[in-house]
Formats: structure tokens, sequence, C-alpha cells
């Protein structure tokens, strides 16, 4: 394909992404066990490209100028816009990629891939070309390898994903068909979680005491198998107690704080069938279970008076394909 095709200057191209949540299973999936993870559609990230001559030009929230430039942070986003433009064969120059986020990074939810996802969604529609699900995995998880190590492929899966996923390592990717509709708060703790630093408290747990953390992970596992029935055989009530049991289980590895367990405490007294911390951690969101969609408002403007920091609700909706 020739650059030529693309010399339109008054072009402005689109590309938008959600973020996702971990229902349950967090920190038990490193170690094998499956997680189920939920694409959260009320915050999110929408990427902008224009013509602007000379180098390639980021403009975010805490960073304007050329790629090249580019702080640290931004490295696997500089990778990911490097390798989605050879993987199109056009030359990397003569752009302004502007990223307006409302995710809040360091809570779980999936910020650094929805990012990427929306770059190359982005460019894809700046030159016109299609992209199959596989390409559009594959380069945003570019991204991705630079945030996370090694990553599962679990959040940019799920930010694509109209269904629950069940993930589980070295095992195919399945999609969870819903029974009903299941009515969520996310809340805010107001403070950064650590994924990483989480990870590695509960990898050096393991190694000191091998069989007691091993049985909580494998616990942790059985109550996503049952979640997972819960989600696909109207089991609202069960699955508000696997979030509960699963939060306990959390709590015994260390990666809960008081304040997240302040605002689980207050959303289950407030009549939430089912409550847990979600994602890595020592900070970031919890996630409670509602009874139904008028209770899951009621909830939210409780959470938020109580003082979180942000405060979502939103649903999960019954399969259309059964």
């Amino acid at each position: 394909m020739s650059a030529e095709k693309v010399t339109t200057t008054e072009k402005t191209a689109i590309g938008v992404a959600y973020s996702k949540l971990i229902l349950i299973g967090e920190h038990a999936v490193v170690h094998g066990q499956p997680a189920i993870a939920i694409p959260f559609p009320l915050v999110g990230v929408e990427t902008a490209v224009e013509h602007f001559p000379g180098p390639v030009k980021i403009d975010t929230t805490f960073y304007h100028g050329s790629i090249a430039d580019a702080p640290e942070s931004l490295e696997g986003i500089v990778k990911c816009i490097e390798g989605t433009m050879d993987y199109l064969n056009i030359a990397c120059e003569d752009m302004i990629i502007r990223i307006t986020s409302t995710i809040p990074p360091g809570k779980g939810l999936g910020s650094s891939a929805s990012v990427a996802i929306s770059v190359v969604r982005s460019l894809f529609a700046y030159f016109d070309e299609d992209y199959t699900d596989e390409e559009l995995l594959q380069l945003a998880n570019i991204a991705e390898t630079f945030a996370h190590g090694a990553p599962s492929g679990i959040d940019t899966l799920t930010i694509t994903s109209q269904s629950p996923v069940w993930y589980e390592k070295e095992h195919p990717i399945d999609f969870i068909h819903l029974s009903e509709d299941f009515h969520f708060v996310v809340a805010d703790s107001g403070r950064v979680g650590d994924t990483r630093l989480a990870v590695e408290s509960v990898a050096n747990l393991l190694k000191t005491a091998p069989r007691r953390i091993q049985r909580k992970l494998e616990r942790i596992g059985k109550l996503t198998h049952d979640a997972k029935q819960a989600l696909e055989k109207k089991g609202k009530h069960i699955l508000g107690h696997m979030l509960n049991e699963a939060q306990k289980e959390l709590e015994a590895l260390g990666v809960s704080d008081t304040g997240l367990n302040r605002l689980i405490d207050f959303a289950r007294q407030e009549g939430a069938l089912g409550a847990k911390l979600t994602g890595g951690g020592n900070g970031g969101c919890i996630i409670a279970l509602a009874q139904n969609e008028v209770h899951s408002r009621q909830l939210a403007e409780k959470l938020r008076t109580f003082g979180a920091h942000a405060v979502w609700p939103f649903v999960l909706k019954e399969s259309q394909d059964h």
C-alpha cells in the first residue's frame, strides 16, 4: 500500500475502547486457576488521529510532543503506534495522535489495554484499513507487554468482547452466556493499587507457606467455577455468595486493605448480594452485586455519600443468543 493514498489533510479518525473488570479469580489466575473478566463500558478511551506535518506527535493529559521524546510511561504506546504503522507498511510521520481517557489508571480497569486498542483502531480508521479481531489483539498486546511484562491477554480480549470472558492459562478462551441481567456497582477507593507489587507479594507467600496458600488459590478457583454456573443459570444470590467467599480468600492473601474492606462491608450492609475487591487490590476498586436496577442506583448513591472516590452502577445484559 502506498503512502500517496492518505494525503488527506482534513480528515480526523476516531478509535474508541471500553475498559474491563475482573469479576472473580484475580491473583489465583496467575497460578493456573481460572478467572472471569467482564467488559466495563462506563469508562473508556477515545483516540483521534489528524494530519500534522513532521514527526508523529502524541497529545495526552500529561504529555504533548514527539513520540521520539515521549516519557517512559508511554513507551508501550509508542511501540504500539510504531508496530501498527509497520504492520500497515506506512511511514510513521505526519500525524498527531490525541488520547483522551476517562479510565482512572492503576485501578485494575485495564487502562493500558484500552489505550492500546483505541490507538490501533484509530490508526486503521485513519488509513481506511479493515482489521480482524486477531490483528487488533496482536497489535494492542505490543503495549501490554511493556505494561505487564508477560500479559495474559485477558485485558485486551475482554475490552473487545460483549460477553464475560472465562480465562485460564494455557486453555482456550471461553465466553460466558448470561441467563439474566446482573446489576453491579463499582466503587473507586481513591487510592492507586500496584498490581505488580500485589502479585509479587502473593508469589512470596506461596514460597513461605506453599500448602496453605495453594489451598487458598485452589479455593478461589473452585469459587470461580461456581460463579460461572451462577451467571449461566439465574443464580444471582449464589453469585453474591461466591463473591463474598472470594473476598475472604483475598483478605487472607493480604491483598485487601482497610479502605477496600470499609467499602465492601458498607455495600453488604446496604443490601449488596455480594462484594469484593476487583483487580490487584491494596487500593483500586471494589465491585458489588446489587439486587436489581433500582437497588443498584440506590447503592451507588449511598457509596458516593459514604466517601467512595467515584461510583459506577452498570448492568451486564442477558445473552441474546440462546
